[in-house]
C-alpha cells in the first residue's frame, strides 16, 4: 500500500511527482522502458505522438518553476511564424507566433529525470483495471507483459485522454474527441515551415505541418469513425496543392479531447484525481495541452501538500480559473472554425505578415 499512485509519466504526472512532499510514498506507472533507445535519448518505449512545439502558455508554467530547458531537448529550426491556410478557398496568412521546436520524447524524459529519486518509476507499466478497496484503490496493472497489483490509498490519472482514472470516475461522460494522425518524411521543401489547415471538408477541426531535425511532420485531428481515410485523403490533396511527401518514416496515431461544455473538464472525487488531459484539460482551440498538464499537476500538488481535509475539493476550487479560461477558448472556437468567420478574418489581413508566398 503507497500514499498516491500516478497513472502516467508525461508532463502532468512527472510534474507531480516532482512537486508532492516527500512525506508520501509515491510510485509512478510509466509506459516507456527503462531500457535505452537504439536511436539515443534515454528509454525507449511508448512515445507520445505530439508535433513538439512549445507553446507560450507551456513557456510561462515552466518558468513558474524557475527550469530551464537543457539544449538536447530543443531540435532544429526555430521558427516564429505559422502559415495559415483555408485550403478550400485558398487563402494563405502568415502569423507570428512564439512557439519552440523540441522533441518531445526527449522533453518527457527531461521531465521525468527531474523526480526525486524517493519517487518510485515503474517504466513499461500500464495500468488496466482499477477496484475501491477498504483504505484507497487496488490498481491492475502490466508490467513487461506479466499482470501485477498495486494498491495505494489515492490515485491520480495523468493518462491522458483515455485515462483509466476517468473512465473508472465517470463511466457515463462522454467528452467530444479525435483521433490524431502524424507521419513524419524526409523534408524537402525549401524553405523549413510550420503550417496550420483549415478544410472542413476533411475535418471540423484542424491540420498541421512541422518541420523538425531534416523532417517534416503532417498530421491533423480527424473524426474517429474514418479518421485514416481523411487523412490519406487529405495528403493527397495537400500533395496537388505543392506539399512534398517522400516515402514516410513514421506513422503514429492517438485519441486527443476537445471539449465544448464547462462540464466536460473534470478534476475527481473523493481520493481520485485528474489532471491534465485526463481531466480534458486541454485547449479546444489549438488541442494545446502541456500547460494545463504543468499547471493543473501545481495545483493538485498544492491541495495535496497542505494537508486539507478534503484536497478534492480545494483542487476543484483551486482549477476553476483555468477551467474558465478553457471554456473561454472554445467560445473563440467559431472564429477559427466558422469558414464565413474564418476567411473574413484572413482577408482583413489583421495582425498577419502577408501570405508567404513561394515557400513550398
Amino acid at each position: 500500500m503507497v500514499d498516491i499512485a500516478i497513472l502516467g509519466g508525461g508532463p502532468a504526472g512527472a510534474t507531480l511527482a516532482r512537486l508532492l512532499d516527500r512525506r508520501y510514498s509515491v510510485v509512478v506507472l510509466d509506459r516507456k522502458r527503462a531500457e535505452a533507445d537504439p536511436a539515443g535519448g534515454g528509454p525507449s518505449g511508448f512515445r507520445k505522438p505530439c508535433g513538439g512545439l512549445l507553446a507560450p502558455d507551456a513557456q510561462r508554467a515552466l518558468s513558474r518553476f524557475h527550469l530551464v530547458l537543457p539544449k538536447d531537448v530543443l531540435v532544429d529550426p526555430q521558427i516564429f511564424a505559422v502559415r495559415t491556410q483555408d485550403v478550400e478557398s485558398g487563402l494563405v496568412r502568415h502569423y507570428q507566433r512564439f512557439y519552440m521546436n523540441l522533441d518531445r520524447h526527449r522533453f518527457d524524459l527531461w521531465l521525468l529525470s527531474l523526480v526525486p529519486d524517493s519517487v518510485d518509476i515503474l517504466w513499461d507499466s500500464l495500468a488496466t483495471g482499477i477496484e475501491p478497496i477498504p483504505d484507497g484503490y487496488r490498481i491492475r496493472y502490466r508490467h513487461r507483459g506479466a499482470e501485477r497489483i498495486l494498491e495505494a490509498r489515492r490515485i491520480v490519472g495523468a493518462d491522458g485522454a483515455h485515462s483509466l482514472v476517468r473512465r473508472f470516475l465517470y463511466p457515463g461522460k462522454r467528452i467530444r474527441s479525435y483521433m490524431a494522425i502524424q507521419q513524419w518524411f524526409p523534408e524537402e521543401h525549401r524553405t523549413p515551415f510550420y503550417a496550420c489547415l483549415f478544410d472542413p471538408r476533411i475535418t471540423d477541426c484542424y491540420s498541421w505541418t512541422i518541420s523538425k531535425d531534416g523532417c517534416f511532420i503532417f498530421g491533423g485531428a480527424y473524426p474517429k469513425h474514418d479518421a485514416r481515410a481523411r487523412f490519406d485523403h487529405q495528403k493527397a490533396l495537400l500533395r496537388e496543392a505543392g506539399y512534398r511527401f517522400g516515402e514516410p518514416i513514421r506513422t503514429e496515431g492517438c485519441l486527443v479531447l476537445r471539449p465544448s461544455r464547462f462540464r466536460d473538464i473534470v478534476t475527481g472525487r473523493g481520493n481520485a484525481f485528474l489532471i491534465g488531459e485526463a481531466g480534458g484539460f486541454i485547449s479546444p482551440s489549438s488541442l494545446e495541452g502541456i500547460s494545463s498538464a504543468l499547471e493543473t499537476a501545481r495545483l493538485l500538488a498544492l491541495a495535496l501538500n497542505s494537508g486539507n481535509p478534503d484536497p478534492a475539493r480545494r483542487y476543484r476550487r483551486l482549477t476553476r480559473p483555468l477551467r474558465i479560461r478553457l471554456y473561454m477558448k472554445a467560445l473563440k472556437c467559431p472564429f477559427l472554425y466558422h469558414p464565413r468567420l474564418r476567411r473574413l478574418v484572413m482577408r482583413s489581413g489583421i495582425r498577419s505578415l502577408g501570405d508567404g508566398s513561394g515557400l513550398l
